[in-house]
């Protein structure tokens, strides 16, 4: 069977709403100790609305280090404390989602048809900002709408670019009658089908799955939109060895669970892998 590696589906609202709270929570605690230990509270309170869970950590760590200098706070000093997350959260909200729509995304991968370039449940950081400068080249790792269902967002390499003559004979690229260099695909991975040649037409592009026994690309729907691809992979952020039925599963028992798991069944040797 063919298949995609596709990027997942949009955020659950209701895991959205419970983080966002969990980090206001977070946020007016940190300030609240911090205004209690003599530190720069607001900075604090900053410093974890961005940064969420690593910001707590570098608090507990500089907390080790800070004996409490007052036992109460005044009652506008204690206010300040416990509503500066809402102000803080709200502006947060407003920059990540002008960096999502405009510069980064993150993405999650699911399916194995980029093996072994990409993995199945790697977390991504996409660039979105890179086309609006330039044109996708070829060897170019990139998301896409999938043109079938553009509701759907596939990730796929760029192998041929507009004009670009492209054939496989028994499962080698030609582009423009020269043999492409894809040491990328590995040898398991591999296909022996013949296609082409065909020359890609204007504003389109020919795409491929790094796992060319597994993937539909465009030998099977076509040639893509060059203004369908959303944005470039930069790097692999983290990786996490999960079932997709586990990933999609919603009890609170099984979210505390596999947060609980999430250490050792990391794949560290893919923590912050550049895409090539």
């Amino acid at each position: 069977m063919r298949v995609n590696a596709f990027i997942g589906g949009p955020v659950d609202p209701a895991a959205a709403l419970l983080s966002f709270l969990v980090v206001a929570v977070l946020v007016s605690w940190v300030a609240a100790d911090a205004a209690r230990r003599g530190r720069n509270w607001f900075a604090w309170a900053v410093l974890v609305a961005g940064l969420g869970i690593l910001g707590v950590l570098a608090w507990l760590v500089v907390r080790r280090r800070s004996p409490i200098v007052v036992e109460r706070l005044g009652w506008r000093l204690g206010l300040a404390t416990r509503l500066v997350a809402i102000p803080l959260m709200v502006l947060t909200f407003i920059i990540t989602t002008f960096i999502v729509t405009f510069l980064f995304q993150a993405a999650r991968v699911e399916g194995r048809a980029m093996e072994p370039t990409l993995a199945d449940q790697d977390r991504l950081v996409v660039n979105k900002f890179v086309y609006r400068r330039s044109d996708p080249r070829r060897g170019d790792i990139v998301m896409l709408y999938y043109p079938n269902r553009p509701e759907k967002t596939f990730v796929k390499r760029v192998i041929g670019e507009e004009s670009d003559m492209v054939r496989i004979d028994d499962g080698r690229v030609y582009v423009n009658d020269v043999l492409m260099n894809d040491s990328f695909v590995a040898a398991d991975f591999r296909s022996h089908d013949d296609w082409g040649p065909q020359v890609v037409p204007e504003g389109q592009l020919l795409v491929l799955g790094d796992n060319r026994d597994n993937s539909r690309d465009s030998r099977y729907w076509g040639f893509l939109p060059a203004d369908q691809v959303k944005g470039r992979a930069l790097l692999v952020y983290w990786s996490y060895e999960a079932t997709r039925e586990e990933y999609h599963r919603t009890g609170l028992v099984e979210w505390v669970k596999d947060t609980l798991s999430a250490f050792g069944r990391t794949r560290w040797k893919r923590f912050f892998h550049v895409i090539r």
